[in-house]
């Protein structure tokens, strides 16, 4: 479109590629006069793609591989698809065989890509998600469209409850791999804030201990000076004493009873140090105490959720919707559906999208929802100053630079910042992919872009966050 003078809609920082040659096979050029069936026809289009493509070069292919047995024609479409890859071709095929979704996901340079589905509604979400294969739900959309019971069920015989099973299980491992990805990284992030909240309580134990270290210190001086001023005191009425020709017995007496007040005293403050330092590591061995046991219960919470997963649902159970906050009480339980009641409303509910949960976890989100909530209050003024919104991943290898951009979008969610830039390079585009593909699985980035290309271009990956 652009070369051709239509200008696309995209977004003010894109990049668009120019193409010197731009090759497409879509639709059906079978031609009686000219002899050629829809195989034929592919068949002379790939000819002219191999001969002429190179890395200026855009192939945009439909249904590669179809119009023939499909063995034979995944099998060509395969070593085509290979001879692109040699000889840097850009382009973008669509294909429902198998074999080229394992080419894809095991040779460098190409790339598996699905568009989505919504499985409960038997419709399309026209959302494509890059990284992994997809499928063509050939059965559910021939149930939805029709089709006798019957010849689905001789169709599933044929084909092998194997392939149905996969399928079927291959969906629900990655609904199950968003929704724990999400759990990970919400529980990551609450790791964060605690162990924040932890060091700032940490600070002000020490700062506590050396204030009452100090006001001590300035009690001891001013008991100090009391003293001196007694001795004073009683040696003037000593020394009048003397001068009055009392009793020396007496006078010792009194001497020795000065000494042991003042040594009293002394024992007595020393005792008021101990005591606070021995105050300040049972405050440490309580927090320690305390860490271990959140620890113990975000295991326990984790295994308690994904065993009730598996419980079948029952009258009574209090439930909350998967990844919401919202929960209620079940009222009654059918095939496929549930009614919940949520406070003063009733409604009926995919059993799916519910999760089961404790009679305490009901009972706090239902005091939670009524009362404000309240949070650990951390001093985050001073961070915010400090905090760098860009990093630098050139040189980083792939494990380095995940972990680096995973550290610095959960320190930007925690200090409220709306926005960073993730320096990687260009090069052969490897580690923007991966970067990227992460980024795209993390719950709380709303957006994320290549930079503008006065800035940097498609060397710079700006995230925008769900501050």
């Amino acid at each position: 479109m652009l070369q051709c003078g239509f200008l696309p809609s995209l977004l003010e920082n894109s990049e668009i590629g120019i193409f010197d040659k731009i090759f497409i096979d879509i639709g059906d050029e079978q031609s009686i006069e000219n002899d050629l069936s829809t195989y034929s026809s592919h068949l002379l289009n790939m000819k002219q793609f191999l001969r002429n493509a190179d890395s200026k070069s855009l192939v945009l292919i439909d249904e590669f591989g179809a119009g023939t047995e499909p063995m034979v024609g995944g099998a060509i479409a395969e070593s085509i698809l290979q001879r692109f890859c040699e000889q840097g071709t850009l382009g973008v095929i669509t294909t429902h065989y198998t074999n080229l979704k394992h080419f894809a996901a095991n040779n460098q340079g190409v790339v598996n890509g699905a568009m989505l589905f919504d499985v409960s509604k038997i419709q399309p979400l026209f959302k494509l998600e890059i990284g992994k294969p997809g499928s063509s739900f050939a059965f559910e959309i021939a149930r939805k469209i029709g089709l006798p019971e019957d010849v689905l069920h001789m169709a599933s015989s044929k084909v092998g409850v194997d392939y149905i099973s996969f399928e079927k299980y291959l969906r629900e491992i990655s609904r199950d791999k968003r929704y724990w990805e999400k759990k990970r990284d919400n529980i990551r992030i609450s790791n964060k804030k605690a162990e924040e909240a932890e060091k700032n309580l940490e600070q002000e134990l020490m700062a506590i201990k050396t204030q009452r270290k100090e006001i001590l210190s300035k009690a001891k001086k001013e008991a100090e000076q009391l003293l001196a001023e007694t001795n004073r005191q009683i040696e003037n009425t000593i020394r009048t004493i003397k001068e009055t020709n009392a009793e020396k017995e007496r006078t010792k007496e009194v001497r020795a009873e000065l000494e042991g007040f003042k040594e009293d005293f002394q024992n007595n403050l020393s005792a008021q140090d101990e005591a606070i330092d021995k105050k300040i590591e049972q405050l440490k061995e309580r927090q320690k105490r305390r860490k271990d046991k959140l620890s113990k219960e975000e295991d326990s919470k984790i295994a308690v959720e994904s065993k009730s997963e598996s419980k079948s649902l029952e009258k009574g159970d209090k439930v909350k919707l998967k990844d919401q906050d919202v929960v209620g009480e079940v009222f009654e339980v059918g095939p496929k559906n549930a009614v919940i009641v949520f406070g003063n409303m009733m409604t009926s509910i995919s059993i799916d999208k519910l999760e089961i949960i404790s009679s305490n976890e009901y009972r706090k989100a239902n005091r939670e929802v009524s009362q404000p909530r309240t949070s650990v209050t951390v001093d985050t003024h001073k961070k915010r100053l400090n905090f760098k919104s860009e990093i630098d991943l050139r040189g980083f290898r792939v494990d380095e630079a995940i972990g680096a951009t995973q550290d610095l979008v959960d320190e930007a969610l925690m200090l409220g910042i709306g926005q960073v830039r993730v320096l990687h390079g260009k090069g052969n585009g490897i580690l923007r992919q991966l970067i990227r593909e992460y980024l795209a699985t993390h719950p709380g980035v709303k957006s994320f872009a290549d930079e503008h290309i006065e800035f940097g271009g498609a060397g710079i990956t700006v995230v925008k966050l769900d501050n």
